[in-house]
């Protein structure tokens, strides 16, 4: 389905004639695969359908326009973009539709994602890079509505980096910054924050991106006058519109069904994107939907009469028919043999998918019946376990789920029963488990050696002449070192750059190393982490700063739902190495309580969450980081930038490990786990309770995404009997994760001679009161009552009650 598109003056008319008919075979074949895919889904074949019916046109100019090192970030209705380019075609497509687990038959995702959601492939097999400057690129695209936006931006700012950081070796990258980023969006979608976030920074940073807006008028059943103020986007974005003496957007506005409009619109955006990095928004605008917005529900529910006629006679195939047919491009006749033969083309396509989907579980279902056919025989449940076989065989269409539920059940009728068809079967449903498991579970994280646990420790190095330091003076020093030692690297956040952030810990580095690479931005939380995904998509080492905990909240969605999936929505074909760092823990006040880890770990699953105790670990934490190619969010103590610590003869080298818990004070007592600015407290208080006769071990946790990978913990509660996890965040939250680790997947129960305890912060955030952190979170003295108070339940004459 490719071909090269040409545009040049000079073109002969039978070239000319062969761009416009592969274009509308591009359109046609689109819309059918549409159409067939909509009825796959009310036949039970596919869950659920969304499509980009309505929409063809508009994509087909864009890809005119986009260029070899063009990145896409786009939504679920580009599908004849993605054909235009030659990345999808029909078998792919209803691949997508029912969700096939096998890469090289849906190579969108695996089935990890619904259909509609593209993407092409950024990294080799072992990790490395490819090319991205000799194809045609698209980021992988989310569900959330205007969710592609934040990412957008930063896609686009790496153009404008390479053009100008001269010193980047930008091979595999970027061609002198000449790359435009992409971003497609529906009318109703503008209406998020996250599109007038990131409209708004693109404008500041004057960056070659281009917003194409697909606009049919509706968000779901929703007309545009109750999305967007005057019920036209392109109305309220007139202000973006740059003059002759104040930068801007360059704004088009086109109708949808105009072909060749459409194509001088999209290639003059291009143009200007390109050649003098301004930010473009092409408006398209009369567009249609001819299936209503999803496979959910029917657009007759919610349009009136007139709406469905004027959809279907501006439909925008059926007006580029029309337009082919009234320019002599093509006659009556041809064009009904092609689409004839594309109809043929697509219900073949579609039946070899749903073949191709089906034959590995018809494959196993055959095998797995002739192995409970052999269990049966012999069993004294036998009538049970043919039930079983039989419902089996009745399912004409099975999937894995049918398998392994079937299999299972039978198992049970097995039981106290020992016989070589036993053992088949239960070997049967043990392999298939590893088989089919990893193809929902896989590329969480890195799964290659160049993983960031598999970065050695590298320990601080000290001398007799080690000083004592500030802490931000160690993290200055080794953001130092690592900007020599890493040209791609690269800082940006609220105050990040003029005053080397809020505590000082990049001072001077912007007059060191420039406004490119360390920058300060606007107040907008979610298009840093934004900038970060896109910069990190184009070979860039990003650090985003986010100038608090609490405000990483803002950006949790972009977060959690882009960063953090990325490896695994895309089953490791694309990496976005950004660094967020951030600072918390101890804050006082309710909008500064500092600690909401509970929801960051379970949410940012597919990052690291690293806790450094003091500045030291948490430059060992960014050097480590540095080595690999994983996101990550370090959150440093804000308590410790002003005390003093000795300062290492080796920044920039030295290693925290990932996953790794620290001891640092050994005891016999009890185990005692924290971490952050709790831990110096801890710590603290340990040295309190030897003073009555308590001998208390103390563990800095360290790194909870992953957490204590070498089981170190139980190790520590074997020798002692005893647990305590001490955690500011509110009860049930990170100190409950913490327990059920060390419980559950480590074992440490069978060590117990005491219940395991948590001391977490009240369930309310501080009051502002300078003594509202003492009254809502774990203080030395709850701390030292609650270890007393474990050890006089289980010795009470040596430890006689306190209060």
């Amino acid at each position: 389905m490719k071909v090269k598109l040409q545009t040049s003056d000079d073109i002969s008319f039978e070239d000319f004639r062969a761009q416009i008919l592969q274009d509308y075979k591009v359109a046609v074949t689109s819309r059918e695969c549409s159409l067939l895919g909509r009825r796959e889904v009310l036949t039970g074949k596919a869950k659920f359908g969304i499509f980009g019916d309505g929409k063809e046109l508009p994509q087909l100019a864009m890809a005119r326009a986009f260029r070899d090192g063009d990145f896409r970030s786009g939504y679920y209705r580009d599908q004849t973009f993605m054909m235009a380019l030659g990345f999808l075609n029909p078998k792919d497509f209803f691949h997508g539709l029912y969700a096939t687990t096998d890469i090289e038959k849906e190579p969108m995702s695996a089935g990890r994602q619904m259909g509609g959601h593209f993407v092409t492939y950024s990294i080799n097999e072992d990790g490395s890079w490819r090319d991205l400057t000799k194809q045609k690129n698209s980021s992988a695209d989310i569900s959330c509505t205007a969710g592609q936006m934040p990412r957008l931006l930063g896609l686009a700012q790496a153009s404008k980096i390479y053009r100008h950081n001269k010193e980047l070796n930008s091979e595999k990258f970027s061609d002198k910054g000449n790359e435009v980023a992409w971003g497609t969006i529906g009318n109703a979608s503008t209406s998020e924050g996250h599109f007038f976030e990131t409209v708004n920074a693109a404008g500041v940073l004057q960056v070659p991106m281009v917003i194409g807006i697909w606009d049919d008028e509706y968000g779901i059943s929703v007309p545009a006058k109750y999305h967007t103020t005057k019920g036209n986007i392109s109305e309220i974005l007139k202000g973006f519109q740059r003059d002759e003496e104040t930068p801007g957007y360059e704004l088009f506005t086109v109708k949808g069904w105009d072909y060749t409009a459409l194509i001088h619109a999209f290639e003059n955006a291009s143009d200007i994107a390109r050649e003098e990095h301004v930010p473009v928004i092409i408006h398209v605008t009369e567009l249609t939907q001819p299936q209503g917005h999803s496979t959910s529900g029917s657009h007759e529910r919610y349009k009136s009469p007139e709406r469905l006629e004027w959809e279907k006679e501006n439909d925008c195939n059926k007006r580029f028919r029309e337009w082919i047919l009234e320019n002599n491009i093509a006659g009556e006749e041809e064009l009904i043999e092609l689409e004839k033969a594309i109809k043929r083309e697509v219900r073949a396509a579609k039946k070899e998918a749903w073949s191709e989907f089906l034959s590995p579980h018809r494959e196993a279902k055959k095998e797995l019946v002739q192995l409970l056919e052999n269990a049966s025989e012999n069993s004294s449940n036998r009538v049970f376990i043919t039930r079983i076989k039989n419902d089996l065989i009745a399912i004409d269409e099975p999937l894995k789920k049918d398998l392994l539920a079937k299999s299972r059940k039978a198992l049970r009728y097995l039981l106290g029963e020992e016989s070589k068809e036993k053992e088949a079967l239960r070997r049967w449903i043990d392999e298939f488990l590893l088989e089919v498991q990893p193809k929902f579970s896989s590329h969480l994280y890195c799964e290659l050696p160049t993983n960031a646990t598999a970065v050695e420790e590298v320990k601080p190095d000290y001398s007799q002449e080690s000083e004592m330091v500030d802490g931000r003076i160690i993290l200055r020093d080794n953001f130092d070192a690592l900007f020599e030692k890493y040209p791609e690297a690269l800082v940006f956040g609220e105050d990040s750059g003029n005053i080397g952030d809020v505590n000082q810990g990049l001072e001077g580095l912007q007059k060191k190393y420039g406004e490119i690479r360390v920058s300060d931005t606007g107040i907008r939380e979610t298009t840093i982490i934004g900038q970060g995904i896109g910069l990190a998509l184009r070979g860039l080492r990003p650090i985003a700063e986010i100038q608090y905990l609490d405000y990483l909240l803002y950006a949790l969605q972009t977060l959690s739902d882009d960063l953090a999936t990325l490896l695994y929505r895309t089953v490791g074909k694309q990496k976005a190495p950004l660094i967020v760092r951030t600072r918390g823990h101890r804050l006082e006040g309710i909008w500064h309580s500092g600690s909401p880890m509970g929801g960051l770990i379970h949410l940012l699953r597919g990052m690291y969450i690293l806790v450094p105790r003091n500045m030291t670990k948490a430059a060992g934490f960014y050097n480590t980081l540095m080595k690999s190619d994983e996101p990550a969010l370090v959150i440093e103590s804000l308590n410790g930038y002003r005390l003093k610590e000795p300062k290492p003869e080796n920044l920039g080298e030295l290693c925290t490990p990932i996953g790794v818990v620290e001891t640092v004070r050994a005891g016999s007592d009890i185990t005692l786990l924290s971490y952050g600015s709790t831990l110096r407290i801890v710590t603290e208080v340990a040295r309190e309770l030897v003073e009555v006769g308590i001998d208390a071990e103390v563990i800095d946790a360290q790194s909870l995404l992953p957490f204590d990978l070498n089981n170190d913990v139980a190790k520590s509660v074997k020798k002692t009997n005893r647990l305590l996890i001490i955690d500011e965040d509110v009860p049930g939250g990170c100190a409950a994760y913490l327990l059920q680790d060390i419980i559950e997947r480590q074992g440490a129960y069978r060590y117990l001679d005491s219940a395991p305890q948590t001391l977490t912060s009240k369930a309310h955030r501080p009051a502002y009161a300078s003594d509202g952190d003492y009254f809502s979170k774990p203080n030395a003295e709850d701390i030292f009552e609650k270890v007393y108070e474990i050890m006089h339940e289980s010795n009470p004459e040596d430890f006689p009650k306190l209060r």
